[in-house]
Parts: structure tokens; sequence; C-alpha cells
């Protein structure tokens, strides 16, 4: 694999649209991050942490939210060294799809999120 830093530096100066989605996708991540952090609430007993199509809501602690700001880092930072990969072995292509992917993943993410807190 080639030094990370040449291979960003090859990304900048080729992929300009690759680059936007890398950098959307780690705001995205960081909006996530930062309101799932804010929408915990360490003084309730019990949550809404799931939803299940036979048994409906389930409730769990407060704990359990913090699936939420662990997804939002692993689609930031990790999500984008593993496109990184992908574009060396794969091209730009392939990368941008898994880019959209992850953006897909995020706003997916936001949206259960919201739903939970909904019902709360």
């Amino acid at each position: 694999m080639k030094n990370i830093g040449k291979v960003f530096k090859q990304i900048y100066l080729e992929e300009k649209i690759m680059l936007v989605l890398m950098i959307l996708n780690l705001l995205g991540s960081l909006a996530l991050f930062i309101f799932s952090l804010v929408t915990l609430n360490p003084s309730t007993a019990v949550v809404k942490i799931g939803y299940g199509d036979i048994g409906g809501y389930r409730n769990g602690s407060w704990s359990d939210m913090f699936a939420f700001p662990i997804l939002a880092f692993i689609f930031g930072i990790v999500h984008n060294f593993i496109a990184v990969r992908i574009y060396n072995k794969r091209g730009a292509g392939m990368t941008k799809f898994f880019l959209i992917a992850t953006s897909v993943l995020i706003i997916g993410t936001f949206i259960v999120l919201l739903r939970l807190l909904e019902k709360v």
C-alpha cells in the first residue's frame, strides 16, 4: 500500500469529487456524533433503544444509546481510511460508490435516532 499521505495528496490533486464526498462524510458524521451525544439523557432510567416489526419499540438503558456516537466515529474516520484503501485497490469509481453508501448510512442513522427520540 502506498503511503497514506501520498494517496491523500493524489486524491486532492486528481479526484475533487471524491475529496468532497470524504469531507461531507466527515462533517455529517461529526454532526451525528455531536447530536447523538447531546441527546443522551443519563437522568432517565429507560429509553427507547430499538424497533422491531413484531415487538414494537424496545426499552433499554440510556447507555445503550452510545451505539450512535460509536457509529458516527466509524462512519467519519474509519470509513474514510477504508475509502483510501479501496481507492488504491479498485479505483475512483468504486470509492465514490462506497462514500455515497456511507452518506446514505449516516442519513439513515439520523432518521433512526430521531424516530427513537420522538417515542420517548
